[in-house]
């Protein structure tokens, strides 16, 4: 069995913006797998099936970004799996728009979300899928860029990389991580 969470800001306001593209990849995964995210359990909207001949839990944290360690922590002991099962999608301002990074393990870096996953969990030891939203203009503030959403001339590379996201999800629970970044990292 396999939990993967899409790192996110829950309501209206943050939806299709770039923090949010750990929801979007999820739900994008979500719907190509039959599955419906129309449960609450864990702090967390979430939806049950089966991926590559595995069980999986898609959880979207509804307890805001740098809380999301509350709702994972939540799920890993109601499914009772180790953290090794944990796939964490989220963004990364380091990569460019339409390209996606995996990594069996490491640290946060400047990502509240997963330094709150890492925290409560005491542990980096799971795969994570990092989705480009690039580094924001030298003008702005990085609070305000991840809030944006995406410019029209990004929609179709960020379609792009959802769709990579999902493949290299998919690919994670049928051969491994290290099969998933041959094949997807860049």
């Amino acid at each position: 069995m396999f939990i993967i969470v899409g790192l996110g800001n829950p309501g209206d306001k943050y939806s299709f913006t770039k923090h949010n593209i750990g929801f979007i990849t999820a739900e994008y995964l979500a719907k190509q797998n039959g599955i419906m995210i129309n449960k609450k359990k864990c702090k967390a909207l979430y939806g049950e099936g089966t991926i590559a001949g595995e069980r999986v839990v898609i959880a979207k944290p509804q307890t805001y970004m740098n809380l999301s360690g509350e709702s994972v922590m939540e799920l890993l002991h109601w499914c009772k799996i180790p953290i090794s099962n944990l796939i964490v999608i989220y963004d990364d301002i380091d990569i460019d728009v339409g390209k996606i990074r995996i990594r069996p393990k490491g640290s946060a870096g400047t990502h509240n979300g997963m330094k709150s996953i890492i925290y409560l969990s005491k542990a980096d030891d799971f795969p994570r899928v990092r989705v480009g939203i690039g580094k924001p203009p030298e003008h702005m503030d990085l609070a305000n860029y991840v809030l944006n959403k995406f410019s029209e001339e990004e929609k179709p590379l960020t379609r792009e990389s959802v769709e990579k996201a999902s493949m290299a999800i998919e690919e994670i629970i049928r051969n491994g991580v290290n099969s998933a970044m041959n094949k997807y990292n860049g």
